[in-house]
């Protein structure tokens, strides 16, 4: 693109339209009027290709092209170059990356630069042996009981001459035979031919029956034929591809016929190599007839007259020895690759490690996965670790590098991310002087498989010096099948061409698969393939820790002492306090009570239950790391306390056995509520019968019963045990008491 974001005309010096099919030709005019060039710059253009130009019919065409919904764009143009072996370069050369374009090396299936591949010249035998030339072929195509199927007779549609379906009931030992005896006449064995048609014959073995895909025994070659370039331009093509073929053919046209070694062991296998082939000639500049696909498809005879010229054997068994060999080649020749490094050469100047991000547990340019279940706050907790990597602070238990991240949101509605950000800021109560470091990218209902998002995320984050990318969660970005060992392999390699072209660590998070996860190997609980844990630096795990009466207890204590002395500081009490007190909720409440005004106590009085409540919902959380640029660290022990995790500074959840944990019986004996709990409940039960029973009026032991849906002896039983209560005759009062 230039300056004014038009089109660099100059591009169109990289394309020969010779090698363009006739929809690539018209698109490049659609571009160029969109564009707003002019016919004769698409006729000047076009002109280059004499062998198809024709005067004025770009002016024709032109005044056809009134645009579309879906209109074609200069990445079209961009593309063809690209094809052709222009590459862009910095500078004056730069052009503009559409919306969708791919950024990465250069593709590896491109051998050959076609702005400096000549012709290689087509040279026709000097002398003219019909007969040596088919049976040369048959010899070399064929078994000799293999069935061979072939065509002398054509008819005519609009004035161009097809084939019929010819004959398929004789061997190739059979047609050697009878033409090693014809004298010459190769036409009294396969019949007569129309010397202005020539012939043809298909290359597969056939089980003679007929002609079609299913009557295709082995699926041993395929057809290479290109009508958009000429000739000489194609021999050279195809020897420098150095493509395996059995044959090649002059149709004595204007094409060369390749029977290519595809040596496939079922048509699936063949459909699949052929695509390979046939993608692998197009970027290479031979443009295929889609057609040519099927295994029973016909080519030129060798051996027979066309109009005049010759149908001939250019060669046999050119190229690679078999698909396999040629295969390899092709996939190795541009593996863009580097080279293997004597560790003698950089012994003594080995180069910088990357910094770390987050101290002793991830480098910058390295990747990180946050595993965990969906109550563990994930979302919130990388909220969090952004954060801190913006202001440079802990994130947890561990030191971050200051800089600039972006977080991929791929789950909330822009409005709830926005607000979580604030959040968990103010819960941390951090002064958000760095808010310039976190870019916010908010693709809910617009996101795309990973591969696909990777460019576009590039393309965006390339000039902002992030130093992280979390992406959260790669549920909705997945790639293929989460189980799939070889397609996770592929997904999470998007996450290492995001690190490599950005230099920036790539976090995300994912969810444990389903059950208990304390007896597992932390590698082993996220859900899906176990590349997802093989494949990051880092993986931090999360994992439910169950917690005890006295622990819930003790961070109700704890929480309302924290409140109190909140409250008492506020009112310049705090000083009041011994150290001691303070971490007492009885001491600390008799502390209120006696340095607060009433108002001030009342309304803390009433506040003193929510307190206890949120404390008791916290729940507990032990992060267990497995790292591999790092030793390993203590496990780390956090409370999730909505929106943030605070780290166990008190050592509260040393002893608590993560969720799973130990033997059945001993999980049994945990969910086993005490004797204590058991009788306090009871007497409960019989307290709040006792209250509703008495709205109207007198109390029996019949309506207790009723109404704690047990029979009369159970609340007679219940009521002795209480203590608190008395029976007189049938009716049931609390005791006196002295």
């Amino acid at each position: 693109m230039n300056g004014n974001g038009k089109l660099d005309l100059g591009i169109l010096s990289h394309i020969d339209p010779s090698a363009l099919h006739y929809q690539e030709w018209l698109s490049v005019g659609m571009v160029l009027k969109d564009q707003g060039y002019t016919a004769s710059q698409w006729d000047a253009w076009s002109q280059r290709d004499s062998g198809r130009y024709k005067a004025g019919e770009c002016y024709r065409k032109w005044d056809g092209f009134h645009g579309s919904s879906n209109p074609v764009t200069a990445a079209t143009i961009v593309q063809l170059a690209k094809e052709q072996g222009w590459m862009p370069q910095s500078g004056a050369d730069a052009y503009e990356l559409e919306w969708d374009a791919v950024i990465g090396s250069k593709d590896e299936k491109v051998i050959i630069d076609r702005n400096w591949i000549e012709g290689v010249e087509v040279v026709e035998p000097d002398e003219w042996d019909p007969i040596g030339q088919l049976v040369t072929y048959l010899e070399t195509l064929f078994e000799a009981g293999e069935n061979v199927g072939y065509v002398t007779e054509s008819w005519e549609k609009d004035g161009k001459y097809l084939p019929s379906k010819g004959a398929w009931d004789r061997t190739a030992g059979e047609l050697i035979q009878a033409l090693a005896g014809c004298k010459g006449d190769i036409g009294a064995v396969i019949g007569d031919i129309k010397p202005e048609v020539g012939a043809w014959i298909r290359f597969n073995p056939l089980d003679g029956k007929g002609v079609k895909n299913e009557n295709v025994t082995d699926y041993r070659y395929a057809l290479v034929e290109s009508d958009d370039t000429d000739v000489d331009r194609q021999h050279a093509i195809i020897k420098a591809l150095e493509l395996p073929a059995a044959c090649l053919v002059h149709s004595g046209g204007k094409s060369l016929h390749a029977i290519v070694k595809i040596e496939a062991a079922t048509y699936e296998e063949y459909r699949k190599r052929v695509d390979y082939l046939y993608n692998v000639c197009s970027k290479n500049g031979l443009k295929i007839d889609s057609q040519n696909r099927n295994p029973s498809r016909l080519s030129r005879m060798p051996g027979v007259m066309r109009n005049g010229r010759k149908q001939f054997l250019v060669g046999v068994n050119t190229g690679r020895g078999s698909w396999a060999e040629w295969y390899e080649w092709i996939e190795g020749v541009n593996d863009d690759l580097p080279e293997p490094e004597a560790l003698a050469s950089v012994w003594d100047k080995l180069p910088d490690l990357s910094p770390p991000l987050i101290a002793g547990v991830l480098r910058q340019g390295h990747k990180m996965l946050l595993a965990g279940p969906s109550k563990a706050g994930k979302s919130y907790a990388l909220i969090e670790l952004c954060i801190a990597i913006a202001e440079g602070r802990k994130w947890l238990d561990w030191i971050c590098a200051q800089g600039k991240a972006m977080y991929v949101n791929l789950e909330l509605d822009r409005a709830s991310c926005l607000h979580r950000f604030k959040d968990v800021y103010g819960a941390l109560g951090w002064d958000p002087a760095n808010l310039a470091n976190i870019d916010i990218w908010n693709l809910r209902g617009k996101a795309v498989p990973m591969d696909r998002l990777a460019p576009k995320l590039i393309r965006r984050a390339q000039k902002k010096n992030y130093i992280a990318i979390v992406i959260d969660p790669i549920y909705k970005v997945i790639t293929g099948d989460e189980n799939s060992a070889d397609q996770m392999a592929n997904f999470c390699n998007q996450f290492d061409r995001v690190c490599a072209e950005l230099g920036a660590a790539v976090i995300y998070c994912h969810h444990h698969s389903k059950g208990q996860q304390g007896g597992k190997r932390s590698m082993d609980r996220a859900s899906g393939s176990g590349v997802f844990a093989r494949d990051p630096d880092t993986l931090l795990d999360l994992i439910e820790l169950d917690l005890t009466e006295d622990i819930i207890k003790q961070q109700q204590n704890n929480a309302v002492c924290k409140a109190a002395m909140a409250l008492l500081e506020e009112h310049g009490k705090a000083g009041e306090v011994s150290q001691d007190d303070a971490c007492s909720q009885r001491a600390v409440l008799e502390a209120c009570k006696r340095l607060l005004d009433p108002n001030t106590l009342q309304t803390f009085a009433r506040a003193i239950d929510g307190i206890r409540d949120a404390a008791a919902l916290r729940s507990a959380w032990r992060i267990d790391g497995t790292l591999r640029e790092f030793p390993k660290f203590a496990p780390v022990d956090v409370w999730f306390d909505y929106p943030i995790h605070r780290t166990d500074a008190a050592g509260a959840l040393k002893d608590a056995e993560a969720e799973g944990e130990g033997p059945a019986w001993k999980r049994a004996i945990k969910r086993r509520k005490p004797k204590e709990s058991k009788a306090a409940e009871r007497k409960r039960a019989v307290e709040v019968a006792y209250e509703a029973c008495g709205i109207e009026g007198e109390i029996t032991v019949e309506a207790i019963a009723e109404y704690m849906g047990v029979t009369t002896k159970t609340v007679k039983n219940r009521i002795k045990e209480h203590g608190g209560f008395e029976i007189d005759g049938n009716v049931v009062g609390k005791k006196k008491t002295s």
